[in-house]
């Protein structure tokens, strides 16, 4: 089962499947703040209240998503990690 994190709640917790993914930026390999660069320019590509998922391995990734989303007014969903290592971190579209 994937394991996911929010930024608001405790560490690692189980979650149900994740959220169905519109679109997914392969960003992994790329140190930020290059995987917050391809989501912003690739997240009007999906309709409003869709999730992109950002598959990224560069730790600073895990924090500043979240955050950038935060920053930008669009929603965290979770970071659920990738067997090869890394996350792929949701985000939905909200507007």
């Amino acid at each position: 089962m994937a394991r996911r994190r929010d930024a608001e709640e405790a560490p690692r917790q189980e979650a149900a499947a994740p959220p169905e993914v519109a679109l997914t930026i392969d960003a992994l390999g790329r140190k930020c703040p290059i995987p917050i660069i391809m989501l912003a320019q690739q997240i009007n590509d999906v309709p409003m209240n869709a999730t992109v998922a950002v598959l990224a391995d560069d730790p600073a990734a895990f924090t500043d998503v979240p955050a950038w989303c935060r920053l930008k007014s669009h929603h965290h969903m979770g970071s659920y990690d990738l067997p090869q290592g890394g996350w792929a971190i949701h985000v939905r579209r909200n507007y």
